[in-house]
């Protein structure tokens, strides 16, 4: 672990941020906060075009902005970024200058091969876009991992550690990794707990309460809205923290029904699930479906946004104006109270 980096190596080097989305832009503005001379390389017309000109930013196409640029970060989307690679990078990336990703994913899956006269990095802050920017303003950082999959130029670890301090990360903690590792680690915590375990466990707690007989926003309220609080512990002190903060009621439930719902059968699930991460499976999987045009994807998607809970929060959210954010819920809010 290292925290010390500074953005030295990067001084005279011209960065192209490839796409500008929650942390395109978040990386783009912290980097040229921290005095490092960046360009944005944007699609002509697309929605970010106009927002990054409005940020300050010089915004030319991406095979403009690689041209003549020691280090490209590419922060778009993963599905687009082969096509972005095989059309703008690589025609165009100069010899000894870095490739910089902040997910492993399209390197790790060969779905993308770089040209062996470039450095190939990542640097991924532990959290979104919009706390990376604000964590940065406030002086502090976000911490951040770092790998290197190609070193042609014998300083492709400093560059890694250099972008890193320039977002802010090197202000809270740097961790090395290597891109298997982020890569796994990622999707698999994305599938298994943060995103698709969360939202099926409350969504089967939902229907075990409504099926039970209980008002639905009632079981709304237990399984989800309440679940922020939870997570909020969690994130601020882990565990401990959670258990100084529950009754002594929630934590006897804890310890004899958690192990019911999620047990050594469960474990074994993720286990598979991480397997067919490993194994390439899943990325197959996904690839294809995207090429097919995700027809399953929308399908499964649409599903969830039609299920019931959802129907049921968007009735209670509405009479929560706290919850909105923005003009419009201001107004929401002074038309309540007014």
């Amino acid at each position: 672990m290292s925290s010390t980096a500074t953005t030295d190596t990067l001084a005279k080097a011209r960065i192209a941020v490839l796409g500008y989305g929650s942390q395109g832009r978040a990386h783009a503005l912290n980097l040229k906060d921290s005095g490092l001379d960046v360009v944005v390389g944007l699609r002509p017309g697309g929605p970010t075009w106009q927002k990054a000109v409005d940020d300050g930013f010089h915004v030319v196409e991406p095979a403009h902005a690689v041209i003549g640029a020691d280090l490209i970060a590419v922060l778009t989307p993963d599905m687009v970024q082969a096509k972005l690679y095989k059309e703008a990078i690589e025609p165009n990336i100069k010899p000894g200058a870095a490739l910089l990703f902040a997910h492993g994913f399209n390197v790790h899956f060969k779905m993308i091969e770089p040209r062996q006269d470039i450095d190939v990095i990542l640097v991924a802050p532990k959290g979104p876009g919009a706390l990376v920017r604000t964590e940065y303003e406030r002086g502090r950082g976000v911490p951040c991992i770092y790998a290197v999959y190609q070193d042609v130029s014998g300083h492709a670890e400093d560059k890694a550690k250099a972008y890193a301090a320039g977002l802010g990360g090197a202000r809270a903690m740097l961790i090395k990794t290597d891109f298997k590792e982020e890569t796994e680690t990622d999707l698999f915590g994305e599938q298994a707990v943060l995103c698709g375990g969360a939202s099926e466990l409350v969504i089967k707690g939902f229907e075990t309460l409504v099926e039970a007989g209980y008002q639905p926003e009632i079981a709304y309220y237990e399984v989800l809205h309440e679940l922020k609080l939870i997570v909020d512990l969690f994130y601020e002190g882990g565990i401990t923290r959670m258990l100084q903060f529950v009754s002594e009621t929630a934590q006897y439930g804890d310890y004899v029904s958690g192990p019911r719902i999620v047990d050594d059968a469960t474990k074994q699930r993720m286990k598979d699930v991480l397997t067919d991460i490993q194994d390439g499976t899943f990325a197959r999987n996904w690839i294809a479906e995207y090429n097919a045009g995700l027809p399953n994807y929308k399908r499964l998607k649409q599903a969830d946004l039609d299920h019931p809970i959802e129907q049921v929060g968007a009735k209670l959210r509405a009479r929560m104006p706290w919850l909105q954010t923005g003009p419009k819920a201001e107004q929401t809010h002074l038309k309540k109270v007014g």
